[in-house]
């Protein structure tokens, strides 16, 4: 699917530089960045997930430790 993006001029250079580095066109190292964001935000939900999980879970266990 087709899609327009803005950038300031500063930010489109070092995207501009990154691409050329790595040997792929803009929209290659957009669509990696974007992966990448994606992937660690799935990421970081998880975990957030698992560990309300665990404080609910070991509440009363937590809470001995932190008096002792």
């Amino acid at each position: 699917m087709a899609m327009t993006l803005r950038l300031n001029s500063e930010t489109d250079q070092m995207l501009t530089e990154v691409a050329s580095n790595l040997g792929i066109s803009k929209s290659q190292a957009v669509a990696r960045a974007v992966e990448e964001f994606l992937s660690q935000q799935s990421a970081d939900a998880i975990a957030n997930k698992v560990f309300d999980k665990v404080l609910k879970r070991d509440a009363a266990l937590l809470e001995r430790l932190s008096d002792a």
